[in-house]
């Protein structure tokens, strides 16, 4: 997999441009001038996000002239998630996965594997505090990335509204119940929200859940990878279909 960062404001603005979708871009702070004007206004102008930090967090990404901007190209397109909901709309075995807080992107990558092998119909992120969609994650997918549509919003809690209003049930990974996984069902359409290991789902989102799962623990061990225990889950939506 080449190189997927970019830096400098032609080289930014003509990849915006050209339809190329943008993973993560910083911007330095204090940046002024008429290039940097024109880049924010296109920025703007084509509904892209980035993260303002200072000129030390841009000379750590790379040694070349910046130029005050550094930006890393997806390999894959993201979809909308409203074009993805509407695709499905007949589907009667719709499967998403939410992902909150999961910034690892090894663990981001094993979990579009699993999510590829169950045939799962769409991964959504968050624009903040997500794993990149860089080298790692493509390889620990190994080619998942390139068969699982995924979705980026701005807000999780407002992607939870929409799936709701498709009649999608979510469903919370959560040490916060008394319900196995293996008692709700799992054969309608259906969100996993999965949090980070450390933080666990945000409570906002937890509160918007239909229901909530957890897995059985031997009280030798607190907790499963957070791929590990997506894959657990999403094998028992399968089982149940089956």
């Amino acid at each position: 997999m080449k190189e997927n960062k970019i830096y400098g404001m032609h080289p930014i603005m003509e990849a915006v441009k050209s339809g190329k979708t943008i993973d993560k871009l910083f911007v330095q702070k204090g940046l002024k001038g008429h290039l940097s004007h024109e880049l924010l206004t296109i920025l703007h102008e084509n509904g892209i996000s980035y993260k303002i930090v200072p000129v030390e967090k841009l000379n750590k990404l790379t040694r070349e002239n910046h130029q005050g901007v550094v930006a890393f190209i997806s390999p894959v397109k993201l979809v909308s998630l409203e074009d993805l909901l509407e695709k499905n709309a007949e589907n009667r075995q719709q499967t998403y996965i939410l992902l909150d807080g999961v910034t690892d992107p090894r663990n981001f990558g094993a979990i579009i594997r699993t999510a590829a092998a169950v045939d799962a119909s769409g991964i959504i992120i968050p624009e903040n505090n997500s794993a990149p969609i860089n080298e790692d994650a493509v390889k620990t997918s190994a080619g998942g990335i390139f068969k699982v549509p995924i979705a980026r919003v701005k807000h999780l809690k407002d992607a939870l509204f929409l799936l709701q209003s498709y009649d999608i049930n979510i469903v919370a990974a959560t040490e916060k119940t008394n319900d196995l996984v293996y008692d709700i069902d799992l054969k309608q359409n259906y969100a996993l929200i999965m949090g980070s290991e450390g933080k666990g789902i945000n409570n906002s989102l937890l509160n918007l859940a239909n229901s909530k799962v957890k897995l059985p623990m031997s009280e030798h061990i607190s907790s499963l990878n957070v791929s590990v225990a997506c894959a657990v889950i999403l094998y028992e939506g399968m089982r149940q279909r089956k």
